[in-house]
């Protein structure tokens, strides 16, 4: 992965990949940016609806690579274009989602109210830039973030943890965990911006190299159901899913514990910093309690679900649910 710092470096990352005439992907927010793109497509919306997918790879005839700009939305509905069109994504995220590590991606099927997945997309440069986060709303700067944090523990216990998603994985969960108060308590604070964002590009390696656990499978599944925010989702339900996980991976979330500065209880400690981001409860989010189980059978076949070191039934999942609603 070519990854640099800057948006001036944009250009030269362009040249690496082999794009001269590359389509932009993004939402109306970023779309008057400028940017060295022959092209441009700004009908990206949240969760991925599948039309904004087939929108942009209509878009995306006679060019040579694709850009995303944005967040997760920005970044999936990219992707989805690169599986699509064979086309090299050069991604600037202007979240701290993370999505711009993984080779899959999610797209929301309105019709069925699932979230699908895909993969084989060509991820081969990064460009972050801080200054393209300021003036995110705390709501998705703490979402975000939090998103960025599950990535970090996650990455820690899944089947398909290694020794460099464990350095990422250490390191994210660090920056993020310090620098996240910071931010949320001066949106405008530079320094903790770029520290969030590079505990986010750590947490978004550990993510490409070792995979989605169970908490994952649970937001995507509300998600995918209701609309809601995936970072505030992985806010809300990472906490019942370390403790879920504990008996099985207790030394592994020790250690992403004291990479937070957690002293005690760690998933009560990522409770309180998702508290402080402004996530605390699914009722607050629009779940509904009476269709628990039905989410639950739902996120029971995700592969995150597959991938964690302990098998959750639905039921199981239905409680840790209910533990947060």
């Amino acid at each position: 992965m070519i990854v640099r710092w800057g948006l001036d470096a944009l250009p030269e990352v362009l040249r690496e990949v082999g794009s001269e005439k590359p389509l932009l992907v993004t939402s109306r927010r970023w779309d008057s940016l400028e940017l060295p793109v022959a092209a441009r497509y700004s009908g990206v919306k949240q969760h991925v609806p599948r039309e904004t997918v087939d929108e942009a790879v209509a878009a995306a005839k006679g060019v040579d690579g694709l850009v995303a700009l944005g967040g997760g939305s920005a970044i999936d509905t990219t992707k989805a274009v690169s599986a699509a069109t064979g086309l090299p994504v050069v991604s600037i995220p202007t979240t701290y989602a993370g999505a711009e590590w993984a080779r899959g991606f999610g797209m929301r099927d309105l019709e069925r109210g699932v979230k699908v997945s895909g993969g084989g997309a060509r991820i081969e440069g990064i460009v972050y830039e801080v200054e393209l986060t300021y003036g995110l709303p705390e709501f998705e700067t703490g979402g975000t973030a939090m998103n960025a944090l599950a990535h970090t523990a996650e990455a820690l216990y899944v089947k398909g943890r290694n020794l460099e998603a464990d350095e990422n994985a250490l390191a994210g969960a660090r920056l993020l965990a310090s620098a996240l108060p910071r931010v949320l308590a001066d949106l405008d604070d530079r320094e903790a911006r770029r520290e969030l964002l590079e505990g986010a590009m750590h947490a978004g390696a550990a993510l490409g190299s070792a995979g989605l656990g169970l908490g994952h499978a649970m937001a995507q599944a509300l998600g995918g159901r209701y609309g809601i925010s995936h970072g505030a989702l992985n806010a809300v339900v990472l906490p019942p899913a370390l403790r879920f996980n504990e008996p099985v991976a207790g030394a592994e979330i020790a250690r992403f514990g004291k990479a937070m500065g957690a002293k005690g209880d760690v998933p009560a400690a990522v409770a309180d910093l998702a508290r402080l981001a402004g996530f605390e409860r699914l009722r607050d989010l629009g779940v509904p309690e009476p269709e628990l189980l039905v989410v639950a059978a739902a996120a029971a076949e995700r592969a995150g679900a597959k991938a964690n070191p302990r098998a959750a039934s639905p039921e199981e999942i239905a409680g840790l649910l209910q533990s947060v609603w």
